[in-house]
């Protein structure tokens, strides 16, 4: 799958008032506040928010999205007590090993996005197993960025630049959003058209800050456990009533649909 929007510059009109998203993004926010609502441990709601990620693959799949991105754990969590990022760490070791086949018989690519090398190697072995087997599956790819931050992704990208340029593969002058594109996290897939953030808060927290130059925004004020299918679709059917303009006009944007 590969993306007909320029990596830099506003992207083309290929995403219409009326269309749904090729790729949507979602920022998975609240899962802690839904357990203490409940007097439950915070574990419990991750647990609850991990039965929420399979609910909204299944219905991005049914709704023909062909990307769905999400912020599993960012560059910041690990700011977080000890035992909670443990608990998270195993949880995500048991969900790849529960889910992924799964995933690959309804024809599902996986992929993750971010430093892996802080994670432990069965982890890191997971999900390179996860990836090898999903690779050929092509009905929707469901990236998952874990240890991820947007400055990092950009940080990362420009430092290969900077290689090229000591190696004397690049010109300094030669650097530019065009020439560090390709070396952005899911360079290859079409750009991210909506972020959904649950939980309430407005704002994208380091996440895909190149990616989502052009993006439409989301916020909802459900915790992610409670964000459901219909949620998911009330979300797409607010996407599909916008206007993406890219820096034109409404009038320009119309012309160049044909209306």
């Amino acid at each position: 799958m590969s993306s007909d929007q320029p990596r830099s510059s506003a992207p083309d009109i290929d995403s219409h008032q009326g269309e749904l998203p090729r790729h949507v993004a979602i920022i998975m926010d609240g899962n802690n506040r839904w357990a203490r609502k409940r007097g439950l441990p915070g574990e419990e709601g991750h647990r609850a928010g991990e039965q929420a990620v399979q609910t909204i693959i299944r219905q991005a799949a049914t709704r023909g999205v062909e990307v769905l991105t999400l912020f599993a754990f960012s560059s910041e969590n690990w700011r977080r007590p000890p035992e909670e990022v443990a608990h998270l760490m195993a949880l995500f070791l048991k969900a790849l090993g529960g889910r992924v086949e799964e995933l690959h018989s309804k024809g599902v690519s996986i992929r993750f996005i971010g430093d892996r090398s802080a994670f432990s190697d069965e982890l890191q072995a997971g999900m390179t197993e996860a990836e090898a087997l999903t690779a050929n599956n092509s009905r929707m790819t469901v990236v998952i960025a874990v240890n991820y931050g947007g400055q990092w992704d950009i940080a990362n990208a420009a430092r290969r630049l900077a290689e090229q340029v000591a190696a004397g593969e690049l010109r300094p002058d030669q650097v530019s959003a065009e020439s560090l594109a390709p070396h952005i996290a899911m360079a290859d897939l079409p750009l991210p058209d909506l972020l959904i953030r649950t939980g309430g808060d407005q704002r994208i927290s380091n996440f895909l800050l190149w990616q989502m130059a052009y993006s439409e925004f989301c916020f909802s004020p459900l915790l992610w456990p409670d964000f459901g299918a219909e949620a998911f679709d009330d979300a797409l059917q607010d996407y599909a009533g916008r206007q993406r303009r890219f820096g034109r006009s409404g009038e320009e944007v119309a012309s160049l649909k044909g209306e």
